[in-house]
């Protein structure tokens, strides 16, 4: 995977391999990192930085050779229980545990089926208290299914498969047959591990529950408990839930224990959560770290995908991909039970692996040799944009060759699903759905305030502002970063959604209507430069720019130099989704102005306002166009509008002796980072480099 070797290295081994003891596709041993407790790893971040990719990765690395199971917390079958079955009787933890057992019970490379017996009764267990009125067809399919956890998988296979069949018949006979049903299912469970197949190992695991607590000694009173508290819900519930992940991780740990399982299983039982912080992973994750933080010991690698910072985690060790390349540097506290967690934030990817997907994907296609840096550029590393950018790039070439065209074409990422416009199934992935309308309106904002204020002017009467909290709320909990002077801090993320403002209708209204309304509502009250940059920025993302050239002309003499360079950069950010008229209006053709103004083809056409020198005036002008362009993610950079931006800010330093440096600065980096596919970067002045070198 690009950018991830430190998770999947083989020379040197990855954290991954050296946690499982195994290289990755391979029956070969490395050496185990901490030994005596594995860190319970999660990956951070926000949508699309590429968790669940890692974790199937993962899976499909270690699938035949070591025991894994992969869980998505937001799969379907977690959401609800199934049809028949009440609620007071299921819970999405117990069924992740009934289907991370049945993945890992899979034979692998020189080791047969592990068997499950201390989980498949307490899920009998809690099963049971569910079968009051249930119809014994349901009932025999419940419990043949949390039966087979304990088939061998050895050369009786098959009549273990029909024992299972047989243990089932006689558990719905007893239920049926008694009003004694919790009872009589837990007895005939626990018959059955000391019958037909039992053996040492299913006689330790039928006296487990003895040390329920309060069992007095006694499993079947033990597994009574267990089902009670489970139907109690609440914290009884999170009681039993945490003793069924302990009866998992029991059974794991009997299937390694003794001379003959150990030489044949040279691989750590490797358990992959996606979307942890959904329900069931929360509770898995604390029940893990709880029971290792009172000594409660295993050998399980724990691997999982968090959508956020993992901020619940308070006292995780924190440790960047990159610092995890050769050793994890972990050492838990023995007084905080999440400190047994490795919190790793996945990093966007870099140019390099940027061109290298980009390429992958096209083949033997010419990819104009600027679209990668422009996919990154627009992107900032995200994967997945990277990904659906580069598959559309390998649908649509050479027609649609910039980042605009990309994102406005239909791409077709599946052969079984219909195409749609690359930008839209993007946010189908990148933001929450059930939020898209409203951040669709929202990214146009910069503070709580202006978003207040479009939410007013654009949105329904029931989103008022604690819902724009909210909103707020839930983006920094997601993982989104947090950018002073933008509501939405990513600047991907806000492109796309922008972008989808200005195609909810054909004439642009609701565009049109946004960006007025943070017009007015920046109106100048007082002599503030903030606001002025604000309501500049949005006039001209209408198409309107002669406030933006007059403030910049008539600030240039005495403002300070870096910034009048911020405001310029700021301003000329405004996004350019369409063409317009010489008055700002839209009209439908394809041309983008831009570049001919940076370049002075329209100068003799544009009036000079009264007053203002022409030659300062007309040089701005330029200027700013040139900037607009040139920042714009969504566009490739054209070398000669560069060549001008160079020219002009050279000239202009020839005005501003005291300035004269930064303008200089500006006029070499500005046309670099723009070729580089990099934002443009504020120049640093004499006494930032002095300080930044001692």
């Amino acid at each position: 995977m690009h950018g991830r070797g430190a998770l999947f290295g083989t020379d040197p081994a990855g954290l991954v391999p050296r946690l499982v003891g195994l290289r990755p596709h391979q029956h070969r041993a490395v050496p185990v990192e901490h030994p005596r407790e594995v860190p319970f790893v999660v990956l951070t971040g926000a949508r699309g930085l590429g968790k669940s990719a890692v974790l199937e990765e993962l899976q499909e690395a270690y699938r035949g050779h070591t025991p894994v199971a992969l869980v998505d917390c937001a799969a379907v079958e977690f959401a609800a229980p199934p049809s028949g079955r009440p609620a007071e009787a299921w819970s999405p933890l117990a069924q992740a545990l009934l289907v991370i057992a049945e993945q890992l019970a899979a034979p692998v490379t020189g080791a047969g089926r592990i068997q499950f017996p201390r989980l498949m009764s307490g899920l009998v267990a809690v099963a049971a208290g569910g079968w009051g009125d249930a119809d014994s067809e349901r009932i025999r399919r419940e419990v043949e299914r949390i039966l087979l956890l304990n088939e061998s998988g050895s050369w009786l296979s098959g009549i273990a498969g029909r024992w299972a069949g047989r243990v089932a018949v006689n558990v719905v006979t007893a239920v049926t047959g008694t009003g004694q049903l919790l009872t009589a299912a837990i007895e005939a469970t626990l018959d059955s591990l000391s019958e037909g197949f039992g053996n040492r190992r299913h006689q330790r695991a039928s006296v487990w529950y003895r040390d329920y607590p309060n069992a007095g000694g006694h499993a079947r009173r033990g597994l009574m408990l267990l089902s009670g508290h489970f139907r109690a819900g609440g914290t009884s519930r999170q009681h039993a839930e945490r003793h069924l992940v302990r009866a998992l991780l029991a059974d794991l740990t009997d299937a390694y224990a003794g001379v003959l399982p150990r030489m044949q299983r040279i691989g750590r039982p490797l358990i992959l959560v996606d979307n942890a912080q959904s329900p069931p992973g929360p509770g898995l994750v604390d029940a893990v770290l709880r029971d290792r933080a009172e000594d409660i010991a295993d050998q399980v690698v724990f691997v999982a995908g968090l959508r956020g910072t993992g901020a619940f985690l308070r006292s995780a060790v924190r440790r960047e991909l990159s610092e995890l390349a050769r050793r994890a540097d972990w050492t838990p506290d023995a007084g905080a039970p999440s400190s047994r967690a490795l919190l790793v934030p996945l990093p966007p990817l870099g140019p390099d692996d940027t061109l290298h997907i980009v390429g992958a994907a096209c083949g033997e296609l010419p990819v104009p040799p600027q679209l990668p840096h422009a996919v990154h550029r627009l992107t900032g590393g995200n994967p997945l944009g990277i990904t659906v950018l580069a598959e559309a790039a390998a649908q649509r070439l050479p027609e649609a060759a910039s980042p605009a065209a990309l994102l406005t074409g239909e791409v077709r990422l599946t052969r079984d699903q219909p195409g749609a416009p690359a930008y839209r199934e993007l946010l189908d992935r990148l933001v929450p759905a059930d939020r898209l309308g409203e951040l669709t309106v929202l990214a146009a904002a910069h503070d709580y305030d202006s978003a207040c204020a479009l939410a007013d002017a654009l949105l329904p009467d029931d989103f008022g502002p604690a819902d724009v909290r909210a909103l707020r709320t839930r983006l920094a909990e997601e993982g989104l970063p947090v950018a002073a002077g933008q509501f939405v801090g990513d600047p991907f993320v806000r492109t796309l959604l922008l972008l989808r403002l200005h195609h909810l209708d054909a004439d642009h209204t609701r565009w049109r209507r946004a960006h007025e309304t943070l017009i007015r509502h920046y109106a100048p009250e007082r002599d503030d430069a903030v606001r002025a940059g604000y309501r500049l920025h949005h006039q001209l993302a209408l198409g309107a720019d002669a406030s933006a050239i007059g403030h910049l002309r008539d600030t240039f003499p005495a403002l300070d130099t870096r910034a009048w360079l911020a405001t310029l950069r700021f301003v000329a950010s405004a996004p350019y989704f369409h063409a317009h008229d010489e008055a700002g209006r839209d009209f439908t053709g394809q041309g983008d102005r831009r570049a001919a103004v940076a370049l002075g083809r329209t100068d003799a056409e544009h009036p000079v306002p009264d007053g203002a020198d022409p030659a300062l005036h007309l040089r701005v002008r330029r200027l700013l166009h040139a900037v607009w362009q040139l920042s714009d993610p969504l566009v490739l950079p054209d070398a000669t509008v560069c060549d001008r931006l160079r020219f002009e800010l050279e000239q202009l330093s020839n005005l501003r002796p005291a300035g004269n440096a930064l303008l200089w600065r500006a006029s070499r980096e500005w046309p670099e980072d723009a070729l580089a596919g990099r934002p443009l970067r504020l120049p640093e002045d004499d006494d930032d480099r002095n300080a930044g070198g001692a």
